[in-house]
């Protein structure tokens, strides 16, 4: 059975961190890209950040970059995004995403994606 499960979401103040996880599970995460994307109330999903299939890299939206790391762990099958200074236009539900063989930039444009996590929300707030 095929799975994208997100956790770590939560509660934090400005300036704080979170690391979230998409643990996968039915297919080998690193024949696949995999994307963050979020979700703010009244907002259209954006994409956040992803890691290529193989050694294709990373990448990152102007909005994060410096403040967010992509990373994924083989052995695990699962990919991370460490969160830091953490601002309240960060505020959103927070969704991985899979896409078999693609490349980091295609699944930002919601190319070839097969699967979607069902999202975790992070609330930046003082």
């Amino acid at each position: 059975q095929i799975l994208l499960e997100e956790s770590g979401g939560g509660l934090v103040q400005p300036g704080g961190s979170l690391r979230l996880s998409c643990a996968c599970s039915g297919f080998t995460v690193e024949t696949y890209a995999i994307a963050w994307f979020r979700q703010a109330p009244g907002n259209e999903r954006e994409g956040v950040s992803s890691i290529g299939a193989g050694d294709d890299g990373t990448y990152y939206a102007d909005s994060v970059k410096d403040r967010f790391t992509i990373t994924r762990d083989n052995a695990d099958n699962t990919v991370y995004l460490q969160m830091n200074n953490l601002q309240p236009e960060d505020t959103a539900v927070y969704y991985c995403a899979a896409a078999r063989g693609g490349t980091r930039l295609a699944i930002l444009y919601y190319s070839g994606i097969d699967y979607w996590g069902k999202g975790t929300l992070v609330n930046v707030s003082s």
